[in-house]
């Protein structure tokens, strides 16, 4: 979370920052237009040696699926069915992350 006068991209810029230790297996970042520019590029490229996909929209008003923002949204509807994910009341980050690891976990053994 930022503050209100801090923008998504300078929001995420940071957060990779400080966590490019963790990150070090992401070779690609997905995101949507509002995160469009070079210097949130540049963020990326140098912090974690990713490359950056902006998934825009073609013309506005038109609905069209696309399809790298559909992984995305069908992810996280997959989690919006986890009761337990529905409002976050873990109190570390940890768990919280353990949680979203168990309920791809029971859709994965689902399909099986």
């Amino acid at each position: 979370m930022t503050r209100a006068n801090v923008s998504d991209r300078d929001g995420a810029s940071a957060m990779i920052a400080l966590h490019a230790m963790h990150l070090r297996q992401v070779q690609n970042v997905l995101v949507d237009g509002g995160y469009s520019g070079v210097n949130f590029q540049l963020d990326v490229a140098s912090n974690l040696n990713a490359t950056v996909q902006v998934a825009k929209r073609n013309e506005l008003h038109r609905f069209e699926v696309m399809p790298q923002r559909w992984v995305v949204e069908r992810s996280f509807s997959w989690l919006e069915n986890c009761r337990r994910l529905w409002k976050n009341c873990e109190r570390q980050l940890t768990t919280s992350l353990q949680m979203v690891v168990l309920a791809f976990l029971a859709l994965l053994l689902k399909r099986f």
